[in-house]
């Protein structure tokens, strides 16, 4: 999968290759594409270690970052998905918070990374 000219860049402190699984476990017209390895150890890690997953969430292309405990998620940037009805709209919201996600305020909630 190439890299679309207009890509979402979502920073992970080392779980990126994880959350992409979990949004196209949960989402339609979601998948995991390319990962990207590190070539050999560096200051932060080793040899091996993913630095960066292609994926798309719901038709969005997007590139997930390990990029260390820098920078967190907030509410600033949120994902906002349309349901057909209260079943879908459980299905998702059970997935999310059951996942280790969390309830948040005004009927949103949180994945496990802190992503609305």
């Amino acid at each position: 999968m190439a890299i679309a000219k207009n890509t979402i860049c979502l920073w992970y402190d080392k779980d990126a290759e994880v959350a992409a699984g979990f949004y196209a476990e949960t989402f339609p017209d979601s998948s995991v594409g390319a990962v990207h390895r590190a070539p050999s150890d560096y200051p932060s890690g080793k040899a091996g270690d993913v630095l960066t997953v292609e994926f798309t969430l719901a038709g969005i292309p997007c590139l997930g970052l390990n990029g260390g405990p820098t920078f967190k998620h907030n509410e600033a940037f949120s994902f906002q998905i349309a349901t057909e009805d209260q079943e879908e709209t459980d299905r998702y919201w059970n997935a999310i918070v059951g996942n280790g996600g969390q309830e948040s305020v005004c009927g949103w909630c949180k994945d496990k990374w802190g992503i609305s």
